[in-house]
């Protein structure tokens, strides 16, 4: 039997001291922005076919993909059937892109953020290739949102419309993206959503068979990252949760704890166990109903913050590569 845990939600306030936060105001960013949606949306329809492939030759990276990938046409249709099948996108989601052009009116402020961002990339990872394009779209709600590209951070406008977003309460949505989920869909969040990408794509997660205590550190490596390129945002975003629930985490940090331990749950190898941990999910299911999901991602987290408050001189690409066992075990992580 699982030890079950009363999870009350504490209003109390919570910071946690920081690092001094490094200079990187010389450090240079080359980065362009490109409103895909903008030129999708003013295509003459009269002439679809032929703008249409003028517009994907001006994207050479992304506008294919768009249009198999994102739009899901097949590539054995022709171009005047892609034609038609875009236009019925664009005539449906005109209501969509009329909000985009409200909330991002003016993108530079989420343009500053991820040079922001980038600069701090460059500086922990000078010989990391950044991509060199930010290009915002706009594709169906129910697929895909934020991607990293070779070359570009690709940003899907449509899922940062803010969580009230008539739309998004949708069955169709819904049933892709649920509400704890579409709850960030927030244009904050799209310098975060950048950056993960970035984190993943220069440590790609490969521990399905580990151990949870293990997944839980490789997690918290990936969140002590991402805290790094983005040193001014709210702990909460970074992790997914609604500030609430992180102060109340963070209250209940040795319950939380007590959970693994007193259930044998670190060293399990039991996959459809270990995501009830580390996986998205509306809540913890021991720690009641307001409690958040990814629970051992926190735990992940806090274990990493205490072996670099033990060793203040260990450099963040050192700490990725070092192993996830050498980290809890150095720690000796008891809350």
């Amino acid at each position: 039997m699982r030890l079950l845990i009363s999870f009350f939600l504490a209003t109390l306030f919570f910071s946690c001291g920081q690092n001094k936060v490094p200079d990187v105001s010389d450090i240079k960013i080359e980065i362009s922005t490109h409103r895909f949606e903008r030129e999708l949306f003013s295509l003459d329809s009269n002439n679809l076919t032929a703008e249409l492939d003028q517009l994907i030759a001006r994207y050479p990276s992304f506008g294919e993909n768009f249009i198999f990938t994102i739009l899901n046409t097949d590539p054995r249709w022709s171009a005047d059937t892609a034609a038609i099948y875009v236009r019925d996108f664009i005539t449906a989601y005109k209501s969509v892109y009329d909000s985009t052009e409200k909330v991002f009116a003016n993108f530079t402020p989420y343009e500053k953020e991820i040079k922001k961002g980038l600069q701090f990339v460059l500086y922990y990872f000078p010989a990391y290739k950044l991509p060199k394009h930010i290009i915002t779209y706009i594709g169906p709600l129910d697929g895909y949102g934020d991607i990293l590209t070779e070359d570009a951070l690709i940003i899907g406008l449509h899922h940062h419309l803010g969580k009230n977003f008539s739309l998004y309460a949708q069955t169709w949505v819904q049933e892709v993206y649920a509400g704890y989920i579409s709850n960030r869909f927030e244009p904050e969040y799209i310098a975060v959503n950048c950056m993960k990408n970035i984190v993943l794509d220069m440590y790609p997660e490969k521990n399905e068979d580990q151990s949870l205590i293990i997944q839980m550190v490789e997690k918290g490596k990936r969140l002590y990252l991402l805290s790094k390129f983005l040193p001014t945002k709210a702990e909460n975003m970074l992790i997914s949760y609604t500030d609430k629930q992180l102060k109340s985490c963070y209250n209940h940090e040795a319950s939380i704890w007590n959970l693994y331990i007193q259930n044998n749950l670190l060293q399990t190898l039991d996959n459809n166990l270990i995501k009830n941990y580390i996986g998205e999910s509306p809540k913890t299911q021991e720690l009641g109903e307001d409690s958040p999901g990814n629970i051992g991602s926190f735990t992940g987290w806090q274990i990493v913050k205490k072996y670099m408050e033990k060793n203040p001189g260990t450099k963040i690409p050192d700490l990725m590569s070092m192993p996830a066992e050498t980290i809890f075990q150095q720690t000796k992580y008891k809350p």
